[in-house]
């Protein structure tokens, strides 16, 4: 019978070689440095590892279920068996704060990706097609003429208030942004003499938009949709806040503060602790953005220094 390659020594000193490999390639790079030179890339990446990690293992880390009901334990404050204290149903905050870092950042990925995608399509339409530029760009300039959280309530009022829906909402705000980011790019990247030479070649446009354009795009649309997650878990906090993101019970940060700004008197810690997990959301994101962009594109780096 025939073994399995990785089931020999030789094997796995093989795969354990072509593993060092790569890894060395990687820290020898000139990006690769930079990378770990830079203490606001690094910072924000363990400040957004830490969030994340909260919603992978919100199972674990729960107290309680995030709907557990314990009426006796109403507005308990901050102590060892409750170390966010409880609400005014005697529902674990720590819990639910848990519980939401998982959803918000769902939602949060949710809309990067949708915004990720559809801005790419417009954005290199856009910048690789003359003829169809002015159409979807005048498009994108009239989406970017309403301020984006008013845009985001009015499509998710229209909507209906559910999870889904503050995705497609925000999904739409931020579509623009990442439009002309990538469009931006394609401009200049279709001068190029490399394109060129592809265009004498014979090569279509599907496979110069593949093998060419789309790959030199992705240093900015990458920086671009980091500070896009940053705004997506803002906005979602908002909606959620207003009553037009996700249905409670379901634990979001903004519907969790909703729900304690009625008590914030008596019971400041129910909207504390959701607030504080959104900065610290937010911040590693936004150190996160700017040091991929410091390390992606050094000269931007010393444009802004």
């Amino acid at each position: 019978m025939e073994r399995h390659p990785f089931s020999t020594p030789i094997g796995w000193r093989g795969l354990f070689r072509i593993i060092s490999e790569r890894f060395l390639k990687l820290r020898n790079s000139r990006v690769a440095r930079r990378a770990l030179r830079n203490s606001l890339l690094l910072t924000g990446i363990g400040l957004f590892t830490f969030v994340v990690l909260l919603g992978i293992f919100a199972d674990f880390l729960a107290i309680t279920p995030y709907d557990e009901v314990q009426m006796r334990h109403r507005f308990e404050p901050p102590s060892a068996a409750f170390p966010f204290g409880t609400d005014n149903f005697g529902r674990d905050i720590f819990s639910r704060v848990v519980y939401g870092a998982r959803i918000s950042l769902q939602i949060g990925l949710s809309v990067v990706v949708l915004s990720g995608i559809s801005g790419v399509i417009f954005g290199t339409l856009a910048g690789y097609f003359p003829r169809l530029d002015n159409v979807i760009m005048r498009v994108m300039d009239a989406l970017l003429a309403f301020p984006e959280i008013i845009l985001a309530i009015a499509i998710a009022a229209t909507l209906g208030p559910s999870t889904a829906n503050a995705i497609i909402a925000l999904a739409v705000v931020y579509t623009p942004r990442t439009a002309r980011v990538v469009r931006a790019s394609v401009l200049v990247i279709r001068q190029m003499d490399y394109v060129t030479a592809a265009i004498c070649a014979g090569a279509t446009d599907m496979r110069i938009l593949r093998r060419h354009v789309f790959p030199n795009t992705m240093a900015p649309l990458v920086v671009q949709l980091t500070f896009i997650f940053a705004y997506a878990v803002i906005a979602e906090a908002v909606l959620s806040f207003l009553g037009i993101g996700a249905v409670p019970p379901t634990p979001t940060w903004g519907n969790i503060i909703a729900e304690g700004r009625n008590y914030i008197r008596e019971a400041t810690w129910i909207s504390l602790f959701p607030g504080l997990a959104i900065g610290i959301t937010v911040l590693g994101l936004n150190l996160l953005g700017d040091g991929l962009r410091d390390v992606l594109d050094p000269r931007m780096k010393v444009r802004h220094g």
